[in-house]
């Protein structure tokens, strides 16, 4: 997949590997975004789809996982600021309690983003440790 994209080259001459710059501003936009959930939500839905755009870009095994959680996050946040123009749920809210498994998605799908970023880092880990060997 030769793109215009892939042909650019940065400073120091060599071609810029866009896969990775979405790849790792993806997993910084993830774990600033989770500093605060509510606010952070955009920063994390921004950070998914670069981590789903990254991965499926570079054929990754793991792309569907990704773009099943950035779906996941997207339906979530949009519930939690459904919710929130609602006046909320539980407590003096006309809303109980349930209707707060509307926003499960959002968490779930982050933490199984993290989870899979990590377990990725850790046998890159081992594979590069093995290869050293």
């Amino acid at each position: 997949m030769e793109t215009k994209l892939n042909n650019e080259k940065s400073k120091t001459g060599k071609p810029v590997k866009w896969n990775r710059v979405f790849y790792k501003v993806g997993v910084v936009a993830l774990i600033l975004g989770a500093i605060d959930p509510l606010e952070g939500s955009l920063l994390i839905i921004a950070g998914s789809a670069l981590l789903a755009l990254a991965t499926w870009l570079s054929r990754d095994r793991h792309w569907k996982i990704f773009l099943t959680s950035f779906i996941m996050i997207v339906v979530g946040v949009f519930a939690m600021f459904y919710l929130s123009s609602l006046g909320g749920f539980g407590g003096n809210s006309s809303l109980s309690w349930w209707w707060g498994t509307l926003i499960l998605p959002y968490p779930l799908a982050w933490l199984a983003t993290i989870i899979l970023l990590i377990s990725r880092a850790v046998k890159k880990r081992e594979a590069t440790n093995s290869e050293q060997s």
